[in-house]
């Protein structure tokens, strides 16, 4: 196999589509109105991992 970088102009990449689940289904965001869109983007990420931190707690679950 080659190691060569492949190069492509804007134009020639695919757009990558988010959906989120809003209201108990899935919707794309580009479909959302603009109140929906700021409500996205304040949303708090977070992983399981790190919000249990108590080995205890792990193991209870």
């Amino acid at each position: 196999m080659s190691n060569t970088e492949i190069k492509l102009d804007d134009s020639e990449r695919q757009v990558c589509e988010v959906w989120t689940r809003v209201m108990g289904y899935f919707r794309p965001y580009g479909h959302f109105n603009a109140g929906k869109k700021s409500e996205f983007n304040e949303r708090k990420w977070f992983e399981e991992s790190k919000a249990c931190a108590c080995e205890s707690v792990r193991k209870s679950a």
